[in-house]
């Protein structure tokens, strides 16, 4: 899915979310070739090669420069916080927590690194994961990246990925030495966030194309007669509702 158009997608559910008429709802997806620029992005972060296939968006989410790309898990959890403790500390821990443990049920012993922002493989270390949030009314957006199998160089020869100069970045692909779809990850994801905010979560059955529909899942599980709505996905995207 196009980045512009799950941010969009985004802001939908985070409002409808946010006025209670749906569930807490996480999109899992991949992105064509995409770097972002978070609000502490700093110059000379970017040194993008003439030529390059690759867009480059400022968002409203926190840190620095990433890269997306297919072959790349990304996670955005819509999330009421009122739901699982005002704390952004807390929420970002509790994401550090979940990449944990999706790495590790792909096989990937995985862990944080003091004073060194997102998910990393020892030793030496090597960043595999990226974190960067916004929360609105204590509604969240944007989320987690997990590098699934993709190249890498764009991390280094395109940006200062997360303004670490010298880091080293790798895969799942990588650290298992085989070929691993996002397919194949997915559901560890899923079942990840599940057990880290307490979570059951129910996959929403997908149309043709991208955007809000009508939803009996998002009426049954907030126990509304009204007609709820919730997200569409392309190809490649899922989505679950949480209650």
């Amino acid at each position: 899915m196009p980045y512009l158009e799950a941010w969009d997608l985004q802001r939908s559910l985070a409002a409808a979310v946010s006025q209670g008429a749906i569930p807490d709802t996480v999109l899992l997806l991949e992105h064509p070739p995409v770097i972002t620029l978070g609000r502490r992005t700093d110059e000379g972060e970017l040194h993008v090669p003439d030529g390059a296939e690759v867009e480059i968006i400022e968002t409203d989410r926190g840190g620095k420069s990433t890269y997306h790309g297919p072959g790349q898990l990304v996670c955005y959890p819509i999330f009421d916080l009122t739901r699982h403790g005002q704390d952004v500390k807390r929420y970002c821990r509790d994401l550090e927590e979940a990449l944990i443990g999706t790495l590790g049920a792909a096989g990937v012993e995985a862990t944080r690194i003091e004073d060194l922002t997102g998910i990393w493989v020892e030793s030496p270390p090597r960043k595999i994961a990226s974190i960067g949030v916004h929360i609105t009314k204590w509604v969240t957006t944007h989320g987690y990246a997990l590098n699934v199998d993709l190249d890498t160089a764009p991390f280094t020869q395109w940006i200062t990925a997360c303004g670490i100069e010298d880091a080293s970045f790798t895969t799942i692909a990588r650290e298992l030495g085989r070929p691993v779809t996002v397919d194949e990850v997915r559901p560890h994801a899923a079942a990840a966030l599940e057990e880290v905010f307490d979570l059951s979560l129910e996959e929403i059955p997908a149309e043709e194309g991208a955007g809000l529909w009508p939803q009996p899942l998002h009426a049954r599980l907030t126990g509304k007669p009204t007609e709820a709505t919730a997200a569409g996905t392309a190809a490649g995207v899922e989505q679950v509702a949480a209650r």
